[in-house]
Protein backbone atom coordinates (compact mmCIF):
# COMPACT_ATOMS: atom_id res chain seq x y z
CA UNK A 1 0.00 0.00 0.00
CA UNK A 2 1.53 3.81 -1.20
CA UNK A 3 2.37 5.80 2.07
CA UNK A 4 0.58 9.19 1.95
CA UNK A 5 2.54 12.15 2.45
CA UNK A 6 1.00 14.77 4.53
CA UNK A 7 2.31 18.29 4.36
CA UNK A 8 4.01 19.86 7.54
CA UNK A 9 1.70 23.06 9.14
CA UNK A 10 2.57 26.24 8.96
CA UNK A 11 3.36 26.15 12.54
CA UNK A 12 5.68 22.22 11.81
CA UNK A 13 7.26 24.09 9.37
CA UNK A 14 8.61 27.49 11.00
CA UNK A 15 9.26 25.78 14.49
CA UNK A 16 11.48 23.76 12.07
CA UNK A 17 12.99 26.41 10.24
CA UNK A 18 13.78 28.03 13.52
CA UNK A 19 16.04 25.76 15.49
CA UNK A 20 18.87 24.72 14.19
CA UNK A 21 21.08 21.49 14.18
CA UNK A 22 23.06 20.36 16.89
CA UNK A 23 25.70 19.74 13.28
CA UNK A 24 25.89 23.03 12.57
CA UNK A 25 27.38 23.86 16.27
CA UNK A 26 31.21 25.34 15.61
CA UNK A 27 33.94 24.01 16.45
CA UNK A 28 36.63 26.57 17.90
CA UNK A 29 39.80 25.47 20.03
CA UNK A 30 39.38 26.15 23.84
CA UNK A 31 35.39 26.85 23.21
CA UNK A 32 32.03 24.88 23.66
CA UNK A 33 28.47 26.36 22.87
CA UNK A 34 25.17 25.28 22.93
CA UNK A 35 21.57 27.03 22.94
CA UNK A 36 18.24 25.45 22.70
CA UNK A 37 14.74 26.94 22.75
CA UNK A 38 11.08 26.71 24.10
CA UNK A 39 8.26 28.06 22.63
CA UNK A 40 5.30 29.05 24.54
CA UNK A 41 2.89 27.76 21.87
CA UNK A 42 3.35 25.02 19.28
CA UNK A 43 5.63 27.62 17.28
CA UNK A 44 7.70 30.65 18.70
CA UNK A 45 9.00 34.32 18.32
CA UNK A 46 12.56 33.15 19.38
CA UNK A 47 14.75 32.62 16.96
CA UNK A 48 18.63 31.51 17.80
CA UNK A 49 21.40 30.11 15.16
CA UNK A 50 24.68 29.22 15.37
CA UNK A 51 26.55 31.17 12.44
CA UNK A 52 29.61 27.95 11.40
CA UNK A 53 31.66 30.17 8.75
CA UNK A 54 33.72 27.28 7.84
CA UNK A 55 30.47 24.76 7.34
CA UNK A 56 27.90 27.70 5.63
CA UNK A 57 31.11 29.12 3.92
CA UNK A 58 34.13 27.95 1.57
CA UNK A 59 36.56 30.18 2.88
CA UNK A 60 39.56 28.60 0.64
CA UNK A 61 37.50 28.98 -2.69
CA UNK A 62 36.58 32.60 -0.83
CA UNK A 63 40.59 33.44 -0.42
CA UNK A 64 41.48 32.69 -4.11
CA UNK A 65 38.63 34.26 -5.34
CA UNK A 66 39.73 37.66 -3.57
CA UNK A 67 43.85 36.96 -4.40
CA UNK A 68 42.43 36.59 -7.91
CA UNK A 69 40.71 39.85 -8.16
CA UNK A 70 43.76 41.49 -6.59
CA UNK A 71 45.84 40.33 -9.64
CA UNK A 72 43.05 41.12 -11.88
CA UNK A 73 42.68 44.57 -11.05
CA UNK A 74 46.00 45.36 -11.30
CA UNK A 75 45.61 44.51 -15.22
CA UNK A 76 45.08 47.07 -17.31
CA UNK A 77 42.00 46.51 -20.09
CA UNK A 78 42.97 45.92 -23.75
CA UNK A 79 41.98 48.04 -26.24
CA UNK A 80 38.67 47.28 -27.10
CA UNK A 81 38.16 44.70 -24.69
CA UNK A 82 34.80 44.44 -22.46
CA UNK A 83 34.90 45.40 -19.05
CA UNK A 84 36.00 41.90 -16.99
CA UNK A 85 35.12 43.71 -13.67
CA UNK A 86 33.86 46.78 -11.56
CA UNK A 87 37.46 48.12 -11.97
CA UNK A 88 37.50 48.03 -15.60
CA UNK A 89 33.54 49.22 -15.76
CA UNK A 90 34.69 52.21 -13.39
CA UNK A 91 38.35 52.80 -15.38
CA UNK A 92 36.13 53.15 -18.73
CA UNK A 93 33.68 56.11 -16.70
CA UNK A 94 37.28 57.91 -15.98
CA UNK A 95 38.29 57.83 -19.20
CA UNK A 96 35.54 59.38 -20.62
CA UNK A 97 35.83 62.35 -18.45
CA UNK A 98 37.74 65.89 -19.64
CA UNK A 99 40.10 65.46 -16.42
CA UNK A 100 41.15 62.12 -16.62
CA UNK A 101 45.31 61.34 -16.80
CA UNK A 102 46.76 57.56 -16.86
CA UNK A 103 47.57 58.38 -13.50
CA UNK A 104 44.48 57.73 -12.03
CA UNK A 105 43.62 54.74 -13.29
CA UNK A 106 47.38 53.21 -11.88
CA UNK A 107 45.94 54.53 -8.35
CA UNK A 108 42.42 53.51 -8.48
CA UNK A 109 43.62 49.85 -9.54
CA UNK A 110 46.68 49.51 -6.79
CA UNK A 111 43.98 50.89 -4.22
CA UNK A 112 40.60 48.58 -5.22
CA UNK A 113 43.19 45.54 -5.58
CA UNK A 114 44.70 45.91 -1.89
CA UNK A 115 41.39 46.36 -1.02
CA UNK A 116 40.61 42.53 -2.42
CA UNK A 117 44.39 41.45 -0.45
CA UNK A 118 42.39 43.10 3.00
CA UNK A 119 39.27 40.88 2.22
CA UNK A 120 41.54 37.69 1.41
CA UNK A 121 43.00 38.20 4.98
CA UNK A 122 39.67 39.16 6.81
CA UNK A 123 38.47 35.63 5.18
CA UNK A 124 41.28 34.12 6.67
CA UNK A 125 39.77 35.26 10.33
CA UNK A 126 36.54 33.20 10.21
CA UNK A 127 38.88 29.67 10.31
CA UNK A 128 38.58 30.96 13.94
CA UNK A 129 35.51 32.79 14.08
CA UNK A 130 31.92 31.15 14.91
CA UNK A 131 29.03 33.73 15.50
CA UNK A 132 26.10 33.65 17.19
CA UNK A 133 22.22 34.87 16.59
CA UNK A 134 19.78 35.06 18.57
CA UNK A 135 16.06 37.31 17.72
CA UNK A 136 13.38 37.86 19.53
CA UNK A 137 9.72 38.95 18.32
CA UNK A 138 7.12 40.05 20.20
CA UNK A 139 4.67 38.31 21.40
CA UNK A 140 4.49 34.12 20.67
CA UNK A 141 2.83 31.60 17.94
CA UNK A 142 2.57 31.68 14.01
CA UNK A 143 3.00 35.74 13.45
CA UNK A 144 5.84 36.00 15.73
CA UNK A 145 8.06 33.32 14.06
CA UNK A 146 7.12 34.68 10.87
CA UNK A 147 8.58 38.06 11.99
CA UNK A 148 11.88 36.14 13.63
CA UNK A 149 11.71 34.30 9.92
CA UNK A 150 12.13 37.57 8.23
CA UNK A 151 15.10 38.92 10.67
CA UNK A 152 16.75 35.58 9.94
CA UNK A 153 15.94 35.52 5.87
CA UNK A 154 17.10 39.45 5.77
CA UNK A 155 20.46 38.85 8.01
CA UNK A 156 21.53 36.13 5.94
CA UNK A 157 20.88 38.12 2.88
CA UNK A 158 23.30 40.76 3.84
CA UNK A 159 25.43 38.93 5.52
CA UNK A 160 26.71 37.16 2.03
CA UNK A 161 26.72 40.48 0.30
CA UNK A 162 29.12 41.64 2.96
CA UNK A 163 31.59 38.68 2.75
CA UNK A 164 31.70 39.51 -0.76
CA UNK A 165 32.81 43.41 0.24
CA UNK A 166 34.26 42.89 2.94
CA UNK A 167 35.50 39.35 4.33
CA UNK A 168 33.92 39.87 7.16
CA UNK A 169 30.77 41.41 9.56
CA UNK A 170 30.95 45.25 10.39
CA UNK A 171 28.21 47.79 11.77
CA UNK A 172 26.93 48.51 8.08
CA UNK A 173 25.00 44.98 7.99
CA UNK A 174 23.34 45.74 10.98
CA UNK A 175 22.39 49.10 9.81
CA UNK A 176 20.80 48.23 6.61
CA UNK A 177 19.22 45.69 8.66
CA UNK A 178 17.84 47.96 11.06
CA UNK A 179 16.79 50.13 7.90
CA UNK A 180 15.18 47.10 5.71
CA UNK A 181 13.07 46.44 9.36
CA UNK A 182 11.92 50.27 9.71
CA UNK A 183 8.50 51.73 8.91
CA UNK A 184 8.44 53.23 5.35
CA UNK A 185 6.40 56.58 5.67
CA UNK A 186 4.13 55.29 2.25
CA UNK A 187 4.42 51.61 2.78
CA UNK A 188 4.03 48.79 5.94
CA UNK A 189 7.46 47.58 6.89
CA UNK A 190 9.02 43.86 6.57
CA UNK A 191 7.85 43.60 10.23
CA UNK A 192 4.55 44.84 9.77
CA UNK A 193 2.46 46.93 11.43
CA UNK A 194 -0.64 45.96 14.12
CA UNK A 195 -4.08 47.23 12.41
CA UNK A 196 -5.89 47.21 16.00
CA UNK A 197 -3.27 49.31 17.70
CA UNK A 198 -1.64 51.18 14.57
CA UNK A 199 1.60 49.99 16.07
CA UNK A 200 5.03 48.55 14.85
CA UNK A 201 5.74 45.32 15.56
CA UNK A 202 8.92 44.50 17.24
CA UNK A 203 11.94 42.29 17.17
CA UNK A 204 14.97 42.25 18.89
CA UNK A 205 18.19 41.50 18.16
CA UNK A 206 21.87 40.27 19.43
CA UNK A 207 24.92 38.74 17.28
CA UNK A 208 27.85 38.27 18.33
CA UNK A 209 31.01 36.50 17.31
CA UNK A 210 33.57 34.71 19.71
CA UNK A 211 37.06 33.58 18.66
CA UNK A 212 39.52 31.11 20.71
CA UNK A 213 40.62 31.75 24.23
CA UNK A 214 36.19 33.42 24.82
CA UNK A 215 37.19 36.89 22.93
CA UNK A 216 33.55 37.76 22.29
CA UNK A 217 32.40 40.91 20.07
CA UNK A 218 28.90 41.81 19.46
CA UNK A 219 25.66 44.49 18.53
CA UNK A 220 22.59 44.60 20.80
CA UNK A 221 19.33 45.66 18.80
CA UNK A 222 16.95 45.74 22.01
CA UNK A 223 17.85 42.20 23.28
CA UNK A 224 19.06 41.90 26.96
CA UNK A 225 22.53 41.86 27.40
CA UNK A 226 24.58 38.70 28.26
CA UNK A 227 25.81 37.56 31.54
CA UNK A 228 28.94 36.47 32.12
CA UNK A 229 29.75 33.81 35.39
CA UNK A 230 32.97 33.28 36.82
CA UNK A 231 33.86 29.69 37.66
CA UNK A 232 36.43 31.35 40.08
CA UNK A 233 34.13 32.99 41.89
CA UNK A 234 30.97 31.04 41.08
CA UNK A 235 28.61 34.28 40.60
CA UNK A 236 27.78 36.77 37.54
CA UNK A 237 30.28 39.68 37.15
CA UNK A 238 29.28 42.98 36.87
CA UNK A 239 30.07 44.78 33.71
CA UNK A 240 30.41 48.36 32.92
CA UNK A 241 27.15 48.85 31.54
CA UNK A 242 29.15 51.77 29.19
CA UNK A 243 30.95 49.20 27.56
CA UNK A 244 27.70 47.63 25.71
CA UNK A 245 25.91 49.97 23.73
CA UNK A 246 22.32 49.33 23.22
CA UNK A 247 20.48 50.63 20.01
CA UNK A 248 16.74 50.48 20.11
CA UNK A 249 15.11 46.96 18.69
CA UNK A 250 15.13 46.70 15.02
CA UNK A 251 13.31 49.46 12.97
CA UNK A 252 13.11 52.07 15.37
CA UNK A 253 15.43 54.30 15.32
CA UNK A 254 17.51 55.61 11.95
CA UNK A 255 20.82 57.40 12.22
CA UNK A 256 20.48 60.95 11.69
CA UNK A 257 22.84 60.84 8.42
CA UNK A 258 21.07 58.57 7.06
CA UNK A 259 20.03 59.90 3.16
CA UNK A 260 16.60 58.09 3.30
CA UNK A 261 16.04 59.33 6.75
CA UNK A 262 12.64 61.11 6.09
CA UNK A 263 11.27 58.35 4.02
CA UNK A 264 10.76 56.28 7.12
CA UNK A 265 9.27 56.49 10.84
CA UNK A 266 11.50 56.92 13.54
CA UNK A 267 11.01 57.38 17.54
CA UNK A 268 14.01 59.71 17.29
CA UNK A 269 17.57 60.03 15.17
CA UNK A 270 20.84 58.59 16.30
CA UNK A 271 24.60 58.66 15.12
CA UNK A 272 25.20 55.41 12.57
CA UNK A 273 26.40 52.28 14.13
CA UNK A 274 30.03 52.29 14.08
CA UNK A 275 32.88 49.91 15.42
CA UNK A 276 32.93 51.60 18.94
CA UNK A 277 29.49 50.41 19.19
CA UNK A 278 30.36 46.82 19.01
CA UNK A 279 30.49 45.64 22.54
CA UNK A 280 33.77 43.52 23.74
CA UNK A 281 34.20 41.30 26.11
CA UNK A 282 36.32 38.09 27.11
CA UNK A 283 36.06 34.83 29.48
CA UNK A 284 39.29 35.64 31.22
CA UNK A 285 39.86 31.99 33.11
CA UNK A 286 39.05 28.23 31.72
CA UNK A 287 35.48 27.17 32.72
CA UNK A 288 33.92 30.60 32.79
CA UNK A 289 30.39 31.34 30.70
CA UNK A 290 28.82 33.75 28.56
CA UNK A 291 25.08 33.51 29.11
CA UNK A 292 22.79 34.65 26.54
CA UNK A 293 18.64 34.35 26.33
CA UNK A 294 15.31 36.19 25.54
CA UNK A 295 13.43 38.16 28.23
CA UNK A 296 11.19 34.59 28.71
CA UNK A 297 14.23 33.09 30.31
CA UNK A 298 15.04 36.65 32.13
CA UNK A 299 14.46 40.47 31.31
CA UNK A 300 18.02 41.70 32.42
CA UNK A 301 16.56 44.09 35.32
CA UNK A 302 15.05 41.42 38.11
CA UNK A 303 17.84 41.16 40.82
CA UNK A 304 15.91 38.10 42.65
CA UNK A 305 15.32 36.55 39.01
CA UNK A 306 18.83 36.99 38.37
CA UNK A 307 20.00 35.49 41.85
CA UNK A 308 17.75 32.96 41.42
CA UNK A 309 19.68 32.19 37.75
CA UNK A 310 23.12 32.07 39.02
CA UNK A 311 21.61 29.72 41.63
CA UNK A 312 21.76 27.15 38.82
CA UNK A 313 24.13 27.99 36.86
CA UNK A 314 26.47 27.45 40.29
CA UNK A 315 25.28 24.06 40.44
CA UNK A 316 25.48 22.80 36.94
CA UNK A 317 28.59 25.27 35.61
CA UNK A 318 31.26 22.63 36.09
CA UNK A 319 28.70 20.38 33.25
CA UNK A 320 29.09 20.51 29.29
CA UNK A 321 27.39 23.82 27.83
CA UNK A 322 24.15 21.25 26.61
CA UNK A 323 23.73 20.53 30.59
CA UNK A 324 24.03 23.57 31.87
CA UNK A 325 21.70 25.07 29.01
CA UNK A 326 18.59 22.45 29.56
CA UNK A 327 18.76 23.25 33.05
CA UNK A 328 18.62 26.70 32.71
CA UNK A 329 15.38 26.06 30.46
CA UNK A 330 14.26 23.47 32.50
CA UNK A 331 14.22 26.07 35.68
CA UNK A 332 12.80 28.72 33.43
CA UNK A 333 9.98 26.71 32.04
CA UNK A 334 9.07 25.40 35.69
CA UNK A 335 8.42 29.57 36.71
CA UNK A 336 4.83 29.04 34.01
CA UNK A 337 3.77 26.31 36.18
CA UNK A 338 3.59 29.13 39.16
CA UNK A 339 2.09 31.67 36.95
CA UNK A 340 -0.93 29.43 35.44
CA UNK A 341 -1.40 28.80 38.98
CA UNK A 342 -1.67 31.95 39.81
CA UNK A 343 -3.80 32.75 36.84
CA UNK A 344 -0.90 35.03 35.02
CA UNK A 345 -0.92 33.09 31.76
CA UNK A 346 -0.47 36.14 29.60
CA UNK A 347 2.92 36.51 31.12
CA UNK A 348 4.04 33.08 29.70
CA UNK A 349 6.97 34.17 26.58
CA UNK A 350 8.87 32.30 24.45
CA UNK A 351 12.48 30.61 26.36
CA UNK A 352 15.86 30.70 24.78
CA UNK A 353 19.05 29.91 26.37
CA UNK A 354 22.31 29.82 24.67
CA UNK A 355 25.51 29.19 26.68
CA UNK A 356 29.36 29.87 25.04
CA UNK A 357 32.10 28.03 27.65
CA UNK A 358 35.75 28.70 28.12
CA UNK A 359 37.20 25.11 28.53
Amino acid sequence: MARTYTAPGIDEYLRKRLMPVEGAIPHLPGIEMYGNSVPAETVGGDLFEYINFQQRYDIDARIERALRLSKEFLEPLSAGAPPRNSVDDHVEWLKSRPDYRPEMETEYRKARSSEQIRVAEDVHELYETAGVLLVDAQGHGIISAKIASTVHDTFHALMLAELDRRGKTTPELFERLNLRLAQSVTARNALGISEKESAQEIATMLYGEVHPHGYFRFVNFGHPPPLVFSAEYRKFMEIDKGRMVQFLPLGLQIPKDHPDRNRYLSLKFRHRAKSSDVAELTLMSPGDIFFLYSDGVYDGSDKEERQQLESVMREHYRQPAKEICNALLEYAVKKDDRLRQTGEQDRIDDKTAFIIKRN
